[in-house]
């Protein structure tokens, strides 16, 4: 797993938040993969663009999940530089071996219609073009309440996270089901 702070539990036990919930459901589905969480509260693409070598030679992963770009967006950076950096590290990825599911991002509409819409198509862009899985924008049916979301209002509560999991499952299920897809 290589993300931000939406992957590394920020705010919440580590075992409560959806990254520790699908190593739970891949040892329930007997899958034979572990899940190693790379996440970094705070980190951007360009971040992870920088760490990922290094964390492809230290985990040697058979899948790598990428939740990233969330922190690129909230500071408004050129959806560009966002792409290019997400490129990067599916590349990086796929250059040894492992297959790559993305997961889509999205930002509130205080961003403006333009930026939005871009950032949005920005993963589903890069998928394509890469050829990898992408997985439902993160959030998908996380309810806008207050027990979804902590106070700061950005990171979700402990109550999200299993709907947060089955977002990125509904992209990984085929992926660990059939090992051969996406080579």
């Amino acid at each position: 797993m290589y993300g931000d702070s939406l992957s590394a539990a920020y705010g919440i036990p580590q075992s409560e938040g959806w990254v520790a919930l699908l190593g739970e459901r891949l040892k329930q589905r007997k899958a034979n993969y572990t899940v190693v969480n790379e996440s970094i509260s705070g980190e951007t693409t360009a971040g992870g663009a920088a760490r990922i070598g290094a964390a492809l030679a230290r985990t040697k992963p058979a899948i790598v999940i990428v939740e990233l770009g969330g922190n690129d967006g909230l500071r408004g950076l050129p959806v560009a530089q966002i792409k290019a950096n997400l490129t990067a590290i599916v590349q990086a990825s796929k250059r040894r071996g492992a297959r790559v599911l993305l997961i889509g991002m999205q930002m509130p509409p205080n961003y403006g219609a333009k930026y939005t819409s871009q950032f949005r198509s920005a993963f589903g862009e890069v998928a394509r073009k890469e050829r990898i899985t992408l997985a439902p924008f993160i959030f998908e049916g996380v309810p806008d309440t207050r027990e979804m979301v902590q106070p700061d209002n950005i990171h979700p509560t402990a109550a999200a996270q299993p709907i947060m999991m089955e977002n990125v499952w509904r992209g990984l299920a085929s992926m660990v089901i059939d090992p051969f897809k996406q080579r």
